[in-house]
């Protein structure tokens, strides 16, 4: 299907192009979000009528994003969780998660603008794109960790998920001496 793009889709092309799109992803995504619009000659006429103010409308939408991603571009967000002795969580953080932490911030984000492949299941520093606008992305931190003094140490730079590593050798000198003060006893 042929559809006229309303504004700049990544991958795909710039507002005003005419672009041929699988017919699922065009009724499904394109035309519902009100990101395209079929290709014929009436909706051409009505685009070109209305390409100015659809471009004005654009920018002004950019320059707003821009202003947000100016304040919120490298803040850290803490989100405290439940995790094990290795750093493993017991749930995620999902981009739900995410966004209701950096909307109590005061930004205002949806949970689609945050872009997030796979939920996050270690405890640490991630860095997390954020996408206010076609054109206009961000980058902020999630810490995840068990408790806000955990969340400080590890802004610091500690690491914390050391565990103390007992060696082969060191296995068998403790065994020789509990086999020796066993044999002692006796």
């Amino acid at each position: 299907m042929e559809v006229i793009l309303l504004q700049r889709v990544p991958k795909l092309g710039q507002m005003g192009e005419v672009v041929r799109v699988k017919d699922g992803y065009a009724r499904n995504f394109l035309l519902p979000m009100g990101k395209a619009l079929r290709a014929n000659a009436a909706n051409k006429k009505h685009f070109e009528a209305q390409r100015a103010q659809l471009e004005a409308r654009n920018l002004e939408q950019k320059n707003e994003a821009a202003k947000v991603a100016e304040k919120l571009d490298g803040k850290t967000f803490v989100m405290v969780r439940q995790a094990g002795e290795t750093g493993q969580l017991y749930g995620s953080v999902s981009t739900r998660d995410i966004a209701e932490a950096i909307t109590a911030g005061g930004f205002n984000i949806s949970r689609d603008q945050v872009a997030l492949f796979t939920p996050i299941k270690t405890l640490g520093l991630h860095q997390i794109p954020i996408h206010l606008h076609p054109e206009v992305d961000a980058k902020i931190s999630i810490n995840v960790a068990r408790s806000p003094e955990e969340a400080e140490r590890q802004a610091r730079g500690e690491e914390l998920s050391t565990r103390e590593e007992t060696s082969m050798d060191d296995l068998g000198l403790e065994i020789g001496a509990a086999l020796a003060e066993a044999g002692g006893e006796d």
